[in-house]
């Protein structure tokens, strides 16, 4: 009786070494298993905060190759144009100039490059140099660059404010012939964001320092009334 008593005690032994070795198993492929999940979730945060932070963005459609601009017109001219969608001054700049250089495009004469930074963050209350920006990108995809941005002039928000909402932009888009709900999720999304960011360091890298900032075949223009853009233009063409 003892001999057997003994044998099993010996084969509940191993048994419960057994359990317990299966145990530590099941709980170092669980420790594993957490360390992966963590690993992947750094990874994917790591990307999404990389791109916020402008080191990866989308160029919209009709971007120039260095995806600052966005390209209006084919003439043998480039004109660069630098504004914030905030900036009065721009406001004004495109009621004076802004049907000339229509004319110069339309007339095959110049290149446009249509730069939308975002300097005045500093005086909006939510962003609203950096979300007009981005904004445009997501007309230019819908095609509707120069009417949104005219549009967004005409409705300029005043500074030291919250600028128009997120809703009030997809109405602009909307109303120039942007489909509402592609436009919308475009807006929402924040897709080019970090090309705003971009256009902006970039600009800012270029030695932009204000806007509206006018350049003809890279030379300023000090003075951007139409009849100074347009003997720019010609003088540049000669």
């Amino acid at each position: 009786m003892s001999s057997r008593k003994g044998r099993k005690d010996a084969a509940r032994v191993v048994r419960q070494q057994l359990a317990r070795e299966r145990r530590r198993k099941q709980m170092l492929w669980i420790s594993l298993g957490a360390v992966v999940v963590l690993v992947i979730a750094g990874l994917i945060g790591w990307s999404v905060f990389s791109g916020q932070r402008g080191g990866k963005f989308i160029p919209p459609p009709g971007a120039n190759d260095a995806g600052t601009g966005i390209v209006v017109g084919s003439g043998p001219v480039t004109v660069d144009i630098y504004e914030d969608y905030l900036c009065p001054a721009c406001k004004r700049f495109e009621q004076t100039s802004g049907a000339t250089i229509d004319q110069l495009i339309s007339d095959g004469k110049i290149r446009a490059v249509y730069h939308p930074v975002a300097y005045l963050n500093r005086f909006s209350s939510t962003d609203y140099s950096t979300r007009s920006s981005a904004a445009s990108g997501c007309a230019a995809e819908g095609g509707k660059f120069t009417e949104f941005g005219k549009a967004l002039f005409e409705r300029q928000p005043a500074e030291n404010g919250g600028g128009l909402s997120d809703d009030q932009l997809i109405d602009i888009g909307a109303e120039v012939g942007l489909d509402r709900d592609a436009f919308g999720t475009c807006v929402r999304d924040r897709k080019y964001r970090p090309w705003s960011a971009h256009v902006t360091d970039e600009a800012s890298r270029a030695n932009v320092t204000g806007t509206p900032t006018v350049l003809v075949d890279g030379k300023p223009v000090q003075d951007w009334s139409p009849a100074n853009i347009i003997a720019a233009v010609e003088a540049a063409g000669r």
